[in-house]
């Protein structure tokens, strides 16, 4: 299950600087790994919101989170409706906000769930599945360039153009539908002599279509100053990454935050009057130490951004 202790942990609970009467959202709950560190600094006036798409992960959050049943309120939702879960909760604003990010390390490990290029399974990939739309659907629905760009965009793989042009071709003589079929027409795209080392193959177009089916970036793009406004005077947002998109998003979000101004740079004063909404804490992401490396493969990638509301 999610039991796994989460990335960037202590470094999290840190940068949150928890208040112990305030208010926390952890808008990815998972397994509840961050939110049971939150809720053991809080006193019984504190209260933490734990949101997550993934019944699996409500399930499990819930028991994990049990022995702070009066502090802890878990909700199957989408942090991208933060405000509206917030407001149905009475809360006006938050002291803290974590979200981090990707898939998680359950999710992976569960086969049928289809995130995995390793496993026989279905392809799904859907974090929520209630959403209709799967990775069996983008497979074999998307055009050609479509699946191009996706897989370029997203997947950040130099081999696009050729996986997407392989992917047309297989499903026209049938269907794709299953992960470890994609995986195969994955690696016949990829030059025999590249095949081997740096992972599989398969990796890049899978995180693609992850990507894709969840709509994971335009959540985010969509959602990072709505959730700064959330915040209380000095209340902080902390989000870890794992893709260096998102990290791209996060970084250009927390800078607009905090210097607005679009008015050009010969101007002597500001006159377009947009306003500071406060400070980016990091400067330059916090990274996991070497001993959360060595135990923690996926570590490696996650990047850890804090932003302050002003006071």
């Amino acid at each position: 299950m999610f039991a796994h202790k989460p990335v960037l942990y202590q470094e999290t609970i840190e940068a949150l600087r928890i208040r112990p009467d305030g208010i926390y959202v952890d808008g990815t709950l998972g397994g509840g790994g961050h939110s049971f560190g939150i809720l053991q600094q809080l006193s019984q006036e504190g209260k933490l919101i734990g949101i997550d798409r993934d019944e699996d992960a409500i399930r499990a959050a819930s028991e994990r989170l049990a022995p702070f049943a009066g502090q802890a309120v878990i909700i199957r939702g989408n942090y991208e409706d933060m405000p509206v879960i917030l407001r149905g909760q009475g809360i006006a604003g938050a002291d803290g906000i974590l979200l981090d990010l990707g898939v998680s390390s359950y999710q992976l490990d569960e086969a049928e769930r289809g995130f995995s290029y390793r496993e026989e399974a279905p392809l799904d990939m859907r974090m929520d599945r209630r959403d209709e739309r799967s990775a069996y659907d983008v497979v074999n629905g998307c055009t050609e360039m479509e699946l191009f760009h996706m897989i370029r965009d997203y997947g950040e793989d130099r081999f696009a153009k050729n996986i997407a042009k392989h992917i047309v071709a297989e499903r026209q003589k049938a269907p794709i539908r299953t992960t470890t079929e994609l995986a195969e027409i994955v690696r016949q795209a990829i030059p025999a002599k590249l095949r081997e080392g740096g992972g599989h193959p398969a990796k890049r177009t899978f995180q693609a279509i992850r990507i894709e089916v969840n709509r994971e970036l335009d959540i985010l793009k969509d959602s990072i100053d709505g959730l700064i406004d959330l915040l209380n005077p000095e209340g902080r947002l902390c989000i870890i990454t794992f893709h260096s998109l998102e990290d791209r998003i996060v970084k250009t979000a927390f800078r607009r935050a905090e210097d607005p101004c679009i008015c050009p740079p010969d101007f002597p004063v500001c006159v377009c009057g947009r306003k500071p909404k406060g400070k980016v804490i990091t400067k330059k992401p916090i990274v996991s130490a070497a001993e959360e490396l060595a135990e923690n493969p996926r570590a490696h990638s996650a990047k850890l951004r804090v932003f302050e509301k002003k006071g």
